[in-house]
């Protein structure tokens, strides 16, 4: 890595510490810088209230530490359907959409982001699965049939408008127009990771960034090192997977010895300049990187799987990217977002019938196999698994090709299992079209609050101040839907 940083010296070093990141090659260190620079202008904030003390001795942004009391769920998973599921489609069956099936709803106000047409009843057939006797379609036959006692089916979300970027953004960062920490940096910076060799927070999506790239993951204004780290999973060779993973030019104990010339300077010019956040983000991200290299290719690697764990949860990439997950939670990554993709996302304006059936192929074995994984190795009400989209879809066809839906935010599903999830239970309803929440409505800040009360936060306390005031992943907002806890 080259530079063309002025060589600006000093009677207290040979080299500022900016001077020495840029003209050294660190390889691997490249990985976590990346997230790092993206979101450069957002650190230096001063910590308020957050938690209760560090569980360990280490004084690392990473250490594990205590919340404000104890919580049913240590990690989460949330499995990120980008473009926005159909609920119609799959958690929230509507008779009613078949009788008007090609005809024009009695309802003429259904406010929708483009000029829709006539209903469209979904072509997916419904059934009902276990003792909770809740209706799935059959594009989730298989989570259902085997996981449907053990899921909260939330059908009543909201958020605020129905386009793409602002849902995005409230849903991840809890605000769909300013610069916000993400969820998982917020958890991550409450709660750290229980391994300091891996990131806390893993942002996992094939095919490149989706919509508005790596501010679905950013740490803004928190520390830079509870930032994700992104892994575009649509590789399958570990070298491919995360890159610069072995560096080509340096041993592991010339780095170690180049990282240890960093922090001796590091330590000359923080004796005598002010604290320097963004910086010492960078130096951690160098630090994270090296460690890294010594577990990352093995924890990465699902060929040391054995078949029948492979066989289980199916081929393709979701299933690889699930199977990472399980392996990453073992491990103790506390924070990981599993992306549907940038290419395939569910955003199925027309020809909904055969794409939201293909997506869900992908995802339905690959699901099951993994709470089932989760059950089997005793980590099932430990980690807090999340699914669902920034928004939902229509109940009425979208025009010219009347085949597929529109975007719509007054109503949606999400599910939550494990983690301390009420299990067997729906929570709320929409209209009997499908197209707005009626009942027991929970907003996205609703979400939020109860995700943060089941990690045992309180959501008004875990607070950051910067510029001024106190901020918090549900802003002024936001309840714990006591409802969804089991």
């Amino acid at each position: 890595m080259s530079s063309n940083l002025p060589c600006r010296r000093d009677t207290t070093s040979a080299l500022t510490r900016r001077e020495l990141l840029g003209r050294s090659g660190m390889g691997f260190g490249l990985l976590g810088l990346a997230g790092v620079l993206a979101d450069d202008r957002a650190m230096g904030g001063i910590p308020a209230v957050r938690t209760g003390s560090s569980s360990s001795g280490s004084l690392g942004p990473m250490a594990p530490k205590s919340p404000h009391f104890p919580g049913r769920a240590r990690q989460v998973v949330h499995l990120f359907m980008n473009g926005g599921p159909s609920q119609v489609d799959t958690f929230d069956p509507k008779p009613m959409l078949a009788k008007y099936h090609g005809k024009n709803l009695p309802n003429p106000n259904l406010r929708t982001e483009r000029k829709t047409g006539a209903a469209l009843g979904s072509p997916f057939a419904f059934r009902q699965y276990g003792q909770s006797g809740i209706a799935v379609s059959e594009l989730f036959a298989r989570t259902a049939a085997a996981h449907i006692d053990d899921l909260c089916v939330i059908r009543s979300m909201v958020a605020d408008v129905p386009n793409h970027e602002p849902s995005l953004m409230l849903m991840n960062c809890g605000d769909g127009r300013l610069q916000r920490p993400s969820m998982g940096a917020w958890i991550t910076y409450g709660l750290g990771s229980e391994n300091q060799n891996l990131p806390g927070f893993l942002a996992m999506c094939p095919g490149g960034y989706p919509i508005v790239a790596t501010q679905n993951w950013r740490a803004a204004f928190l520390p830079g090192a509870y930032q994700g780290t992104y892994i575009n999973t649509q590789h399958t060779e570990v070298d491919k997977l995360i890159e610069n993973i072995r560096h080509d030019a340096a041993t592991p104990a010339e780095q170690r010895r180049q990282l240890d010339l960093v922090r001796r300077l590091n330590q000359r010019h923080a004796a005598v300049r002010p604290h320097d956040p963004a910086l010492e983000a960078r130096i951690e991200s160098f630090e994270l990187a090296y460690r890294m290299q010594g577990e990352a290719a093995e924890a990465f690697d699902i060929n040391r799987e054995p078949e029948s764990i492979r066989a289980l949860y199916g081929p393709g990439t979701q299933a690889r990217q699930l199977l990472i997950t399980r392996r990453l939670l073992e491990r103790g990554v506390r924070f990981i977002q599993v992306w549907s993709g940038a290419s395939q996302p569910w955003d199925d304006h027309e020809h909904i019938a055969t794409h939201h059936r293909q997506l869900a192929a992908e995802w339905d074995q690959a699901i099951a196999a993994f709470l089932t994984d989760l059950k089997q190795r005793g980590l099932f009400d430990q980690v807090l698994v999340i699914w669902g989209g920034e928004f939902g879809r229509t109940p009425v066809a979208e025009l010219p090709a009347l085949s597929g839906r529109d975007h719509n935010h007054y109503g949606f599903s999400m599910w939550l299992a494990g983690g301390g999830a009420r299990g067997g239970y729906v929570h709320g309803a929409t209209d009997e079209l499908g197209f707005a929440a009626v009942a027991d409505k929970v907003h996205v800040h609703d979400l939020h609050a109860t995700i943060l009360f089941l990690l045992g936060f309180d959501h008004e306390k875990l607070t950051y101040r910067y510029a001024g005031r106190d901020f918090r992943l549900t802003d002024v907002h936001g309840r714990v839907v006591k409802e969804l806890i089991g």
